[in-house]
């Protein structure tokens, strides 16, 4: 007697004799025909980075260390503005990940809460004065789960980031938040010219159509 062709076989489940029919050729037939004749983004999941600048920080004491200058008035004002705007935007990213230095971990701080996001503050030696190299190691190994994430950073690595992924050269004052879309589904592949920046929200720009917190 022939026996039939494995992917037709029909398999007894071991536990109660039932008979059932290994589908698993056909989902991979209906998978490949998908991928070739749906609309790509149909199906392909691009990521989003926000990229968000520190907020002012104060220079009055002069024996501070640079990274442990905190924010100044204006900084502890434009950071809250900053996170309420990205929550009447429905900005929120699934990770936050931030430079230690006290000026931007306390920038990630008021965004998150002002934001109202319940997300983790992850923060990175390497995104502190990194260059765009640097940031994008950071976010290449980032977890796929996350469709959006937000890096707090310094300048000129986070303008220098926005020309690499986007080739876009865009001034990034304190406290401004760049949204890029980009065209990978794994931020493994993070790489250059891969985004596409949406729009750069600016504090003073943003000020002057919704007062400030």
């Amino acid at each position: 007697e022939k026996t039939k062709p494995e992917s037709l076989e029909l398999k007894k489940n071991k536990k109660n004799g039932a008979k059932r029919l290994d589908l698993s050729p056909y989902v991979f037939f209906y998978v490949s025909i998908r991928n070739l004749l749906l609309p790509k983004e149909i199906y392909f999941q691009m990521k989003t980075l926000f990229l968000l600048r520190h907020a002012k920080s104060s220079w009055s004491d002069p024996g501070l260390a640079d990274f442990d200058r905190p924010l100044n008035e204006r900084g502890i004002r434009a950071a809250p503005f900053m996170g309420e705007m990205m929550r009447r935007k429905g900005f929120e990213p699934a990770i936050i990940m931030s430079s230690p230095a006290v000026r931007a971990e306390q920038t990630a701080i008021a965004v998150k809460n002002s934001a109202g996001l319940d997300v983790e503050i992850r923060l990175e030696h390497q995104i502190y004065e990194a260059s765009p190299h640097s940031l994008k190691q950071v976010v290449s190994e980032l977890d796929d789960t996350y469709s959006c994430a937000m890096l707090v950073g310094h300048n000129p690595g986070v303008e220098g980031f926005i020309l690499y992924l986007t080739g876009r050269l865009e001034p990034m004052p304190t406290a401004a938040l760049a949204v890029i879309e980009l065209n990978v589904d794994e931020w493994n592949a993070v790489d250059d010219g891969c985004g596409e920046l949406r729009k750069v929200y600016r504090p003073k720009d943003e000020m002057k159509v919704i007062p400030s917190v």
